[in-house]
């Protein structure tokens, strides 16, 4: 939306964080385009440089040399590398990649493979693991020993996929997910998602989409969760693995092309101000977004308790709605309608166009529509 370029295509908007590794430059990208980020990690990662899973598997491939290694990530594969050398076996565990087929999932991965001196042998354009299955499943796997570098979380199809075609698979357990030590900023995240107070919850790790589901079921949230996330809140995740808790519990889920942070921005950019209802009103063009209203391309921010009554009022544009109906849509009113003609006195200042929302006596407010734009008597 060229015209809204000075404000940024997110302006407006409130978008929710979950990641814990590079969160800085996922928040600086959305407010750079002028979204509202709450940033809450739904999860911390916990390094197993003395963890005796990592060294027993590691120790078993030194022993018994692996056909494949898959390495997934470029913090697990250096991490890897890292605990090794503090276990004194590093160069014995290079040796034995060195003599591997190396199959790296995306450049970043690449990048650390060759920053520990070696070389892989392919990586697939998507940076899919599904792509790195295909090709493992389409030469052959029976007989075969397959090394999979973890990053935190389990791969079950894939581990399970190799099993089932024969193969023998050591899994890599490098670091573990575990829920957050401050618990308070996914608490205030997932209050927010319930009541539809944020527009999207970005994900960048099938755990912290886990992570983020099961701290709302213990605190009795998950059904409201995962209704705000079927509705009107976009789950917006890094890649299709990311995606797969969430799909699970019948969320649909957008993702970029490529698995990376710019793209998935890019993506949001674009689903939230196509999700915005626009409606000519009164000679203005008003586009109605998350905590704020484009008024002829001006960003004039809302206050919640005035973007309940416009929206409700926008679900039945030009139509006259009630202060009955109003007051039901407005959050903790109670029962005194003169509540009604408080929030709407401070819309209307904080539109700054009074005759955007007419006055119908006795009857109750609405949205005064353009002419030949839906606007009916009644």
């Amino acid at each position: 939306m060229d015209d809204h370029t000075h404000t940024g295509p997110l302006a407006g908007f409130t978008v929710g964080v979950t990641a814990a590794r590079r969160a800085d430059d996922l928040i600086a990208l959305l407010r750079r385009r002028g979204a509202q980020v709450v940033h809450a990690p739904a999860l911390r990662i916990v390094p197993l440089s003395d963890d005796a899973e990592l060294l027993a598997a590691t120790k078993e491939l030194i022993d018994s040399p692996p056909c494949a290694v898959v390495a997934t990530t470029a913090i697990g594969f250096r991490g890897w590398i890292e605990a090794a050398d503090g276990w004194g076996i590093g160069e014995e565990l290079l040796a034995r990649l060195r003599d591997a087929e190396l199959l790296v999932r995306g450049p970043k991965v690449k990048g650390a493979v060759r920053a520990a001196g070696l070389v892989e042998d392919w990586s697939p354009r998507s940076e899919s693991l599904g792509e790195v299955l295909d090709r493992l499943l389409s030469a052959g796997v029976a007989g075969r020993r397959i090394a999979l570098q973890l990053h935190g979380e389990p791969l079950p199809g894939f581990v399970e996929a190799l099993r089932d075609g024969g193969a023998e698979v050591v899994v890599v357990p490098v670091y573990r997910w575990m829920p957050p030590a401050d618990l308070a900023p996914l608490d205030r995240l997932l209050d927010m998602v319930a009541v539809g107070a944020v527009d999207a919850v970005s994900f960048t790790s099938a755990p912290a989409a886990a992570s983020l589901l099961a701290r709302a079921e213990a605190r009795g949230l998950r059904e409201a969760v995962l209704q705000s996330l079927r509705g009107e809140v976009l789950a917006a995740c890094v890649g299709p693995m990311t995606a797969l808790p969430l799909q699970g519990h019948g969320v649909t889920t957008v993702q970029p092309e490529r698995f990376r942070l710019g793209p998935l921005v890019q993506l949001i950019c674009q689903e939230l101000p196509g999700r915005a209802r626009v409606l000519p009103v009164a000679g203005r063009r008003l586009e109605i977004r998350g905590h704020a209203v484009l008024v002829d391309a001006e960003l004039r921010p809302v206050p919640p308790a005035g973007m309940a009554l416009l929206r409700a009022l926008a679900r039945r544009p030009g139509w006259v709605v009630g202060r009955a109906e109003l007051l039901r849509a407005l959050p903790g009113a109670g029962r005194d309608e003169h509540a009604v003609e408080t929030a709407m006195a401070r819309l209307r200042v904080a539109l700054g166009a009074p005759k955007l929302i007419q006055t119908v006596v006795k009857r109750g407010y609405r949205l005064t529509l353009d002419a030949g734009d839906c606007a009916p008597t009644g």
